[in-house]
């Protein structure tokens, strides 16, 4: 398998997308961070909250670059030190991105519970995935596919997961943006940065979306090869 052409051009298109989609994250959130603000990440993250209803998450910062989540089990916004403390259009727009899937998981948005409800499911798929898909690998070459279609319905649900991800992320974006343009906190040429950074963490995961599709893909075409050969 790892010197098929195919899985070749598969793997190595996706790590070049992913390579160059972070680079470029990186290096506009370090442009934006220049762009000054008057509020915190965490004053903007708090300010969204209480605007949107919500009395009952906490928002607290964790160590680590680019670790910023909601976490919806302990109903923390979790931000990294740069975007709680700085004052910029970058930590603005992490902040108040973050803060979109708290006002989700408030209002029952139905991808993130979707996702949330795979997240059992993928944890125990991602768990035995790369065994049952080696030893599928390996039977399927010997007229036994059966091990290789139980791994693609695991991998399968790994790839659903991350197409849920997509309109989760998406609608946190809108939600911080629509948020940070109503109240002015952004304005102009500061607002049009704060979408161009949430746009290229967005695509972060188109590319891991698609990635995962062309994987599948790929393994559905094997267990046919296999099939046909049986």
């Amino acid at each position: 398998m790892m010197f098929d052409p195919v899985y070749m051009v598969i793997t190595g298109v996706a790590m070049l997308a992913s390579r160059f989609v972070g680079s470029q994250l990186q290096r506009k959130f370090a442009e934006y961070s220049q762009l000054p603000l008057d509020m915190s990440g965490k004053e903007i993250a708090e300010q969204m909250l209480r605007d949107s209803g919500i009395n009952d998450v906490q928002v607290i910062s964790v160590q680590g670059q680019l670790t910023d989540h909601y976490n919806p089990m302990k109903k923390t916004v979790n931000l990294s030190q740069v975007v709680y403390n700085e004052r910029n259009v970058a930590a603005a727009a992490v902040a108040a991105h973050e803060c979109g899937h708290a006002i989700q998981h408030a209002t029952a948005y139905g991808a993130l519970k979707m996702r949330s409800n795979l997240v059992p499911v993928v944890n125990i798929s991602s768990k035995f995935l790369p065994w049952v898909l080696m030893g599928g690998l390996a039977m399927a070459a010997t007229g036994i596919p059966w091990v290789l279609l139980a791994g693609i319905v695991m991998f399968a649900m790994t790839t659903l997961f991350t197409i849920v991800t997509l309109p989760v992320e998406f609608d946190a974006s809108n939600r911080a943006l629509a948020w940070l343009e109503g109240t002015g906190i952004t304005k102009g040429v500061q607002h049009e940065k704060a979408k161009d950074a949430l746009k290229w963490a967005a695509r972060t995961y188109i590319v891991a979306a698609l990635a995962s599709v062309g994987q599948l893909l790929y393994y559905i075409m094997l267990y046919n090869r296999a099939t046909n050969r049986s």
